[in-house]
């Protein structure tokens, strides 16, 4: 469900939300209708006005501060699914980007990330492309790019344990590697992983990636996957993501949300989170601070 489509111009109870320094001041000025603190610096706003009016009207009262925002209906906005991608979303880092780095490579790989993320270039060319730079890399150094280079995102652990404590199913989906995902998905709370692996051979990367590749498609059939097993519809997931390789799902899920991303997934998705940490995605669904795991 993209911004902009079509439940946004059907009649209904919608809610705004607002997560900032400045969230309880700008909704007051709003005056959209009734106003119910979340947390710190969160605000629920619920209307019946035309959302897509609201939208823009919204976007102009934020102007350049540092305030996200998401409208939906209020009907069925506590999701049971979360889909999150991996690296620069649910992590700080870019994990092919930071082998690279001890490959000495970095400068390379990188320029091709940043290209493939932004939809410049097909994904799994440009996986296999990058792998192949990191042909005769010792495995030990996974285990020390794990360790001193790959830290949590702020609101990660809080975001997953939250949303799993309150029955929702919680999967880690990346374009990145199992070496990585396993650890993630472990220290956020997340029950299952997928990613792609890394090839060894003699205690060395052999510069080849499994296959098949887990990319933007295999990311949209993990949402699908994930929603039917549970006797769900994509409309009862949460899709998370920044790269060109997550619009799919972020398109597909009932809320789909665009962490820190390139242009092409922040224009698509319905709702950005450029400012906030990622507990702000549960502010989206409605939790109160109070609920958040700790």
């Amino acid at each position: 469900m993209t911004a902009g489509g079509d439940w946004l111009s059907r009649p209904a109870m919608h809610v705004l939300t607002l997560v900032g320094p400045e969230a309880e001041t700008l909704a007051a000025a709003l005056s959209l209708g009734q106003i119910v603190p979340l947390g710190p610096n969160a605000i629920d706003v619920t209307f019946e006005d035309d959302a897509a009016a609201v939208r823009e009207q919204v976007i102009a009262a934020i102007g350049d501060r540092p305030v996200d925002f998401a409208i939906q209906p209020v009907e069925n906005r506590r999701k049971r699914l979360l889909i999150a991608d991996m690296d620069s979303t649910i992590i700080n880092v870019e994990c092919l980007d930071e082998l690279a780095d001890f490959a000495g490579v970095k400068a390379q790989v990188s320029e091709i990330t940043e290209r493939a993320m932004r939809g410049e270039l097909a994904f799994e060319g440009a996986l296999r492309e990058r792998v192949g730079m990191l042909k005769g890399l010792s495995t030990s150094a996974l285990q020390t790019c794990f360790d001193e280079r790959v830290r949590l995102n702020p609101g990660a652990e809080t975001l997953v344990k939250t949303m799993a404590a309150h029955g929702a199913r919680c999967a880690l989906v990346s374009g990145g590697f199992t070496f990585f995902t396993s650890r993630v998905a472990e220290a956020a709370g997340f029950h299952l992983n997928r990613a792609n692996t890394l090839i060894e051979l003699d205690a060395a990367l052999t510069g080849e990636v499994g296959d098949p590749i887990l990319g933007k498609e295999t990311k949209l059939a993990a949402l699908n996957e994930e929603t039917a097993a549970l006797g769900l519809t994509p409309a009862d997931a949460l899709a998370v993501g920044d790269g060109a390789n997550d619009l799919a799902m972020i398109e597909a899920a009932g809320l789909g949300v665009a962490y820190r991303a390139k242009p092409i997934v922040a224009a698509q998705a319905d709702a950005k989170v450029d400012h906030a940490d990622l507990t702000a995605l549960l502010y989206f669904q409605g939790y109160r601070f109070e609920e958040f795991a700790q």
